[in-house]
């Protein structure tokens, strides 16, 4: 697989497609908004019952959030490190 210094070959004719938009390729507003969006849900049904499985749903989700966040944080600065283990592409959506 080519690595993202490289080009790819394709076929005579063809462009090659250009990369993602930063704001488009950055997963972070997404994961962060949606992690909220649990929370937000955690809210809604601990007012009306926090005994009910919405609330423990939505709480599990906002946890589950937050540790991927976390996950996600800690992939992103062992690639900007050049950890052999991380990911690839991620160290270039740092600002």
């Amino acid at each position: 697989m080519a690595q993202d210094s490289e080009s790819t070959p394709s076929a005579p004719g063809h462009r090659p497609v250009p990369p993602l938009p930063r704001r488009l390729a950055d997963p972070t507003p997404v994961v962060l908004f949606g992690t909220a969006l649990w929370f937000a849900g955690v809210v809604l049904f601990g007012i009306r019952d926090w005994a009910g499985i919405q609330f423990w749903t939505c709480l599990a989700g906002g946890v589950l959030g937050i540790i991927g966040y976390g996950v996600f944080r800690w992939q992103r600065s062992a690639a900007r490190r050049g950890s052999r283990g991380a990911w690839k592409g991620l160290s270039g959506l740092d600002g």
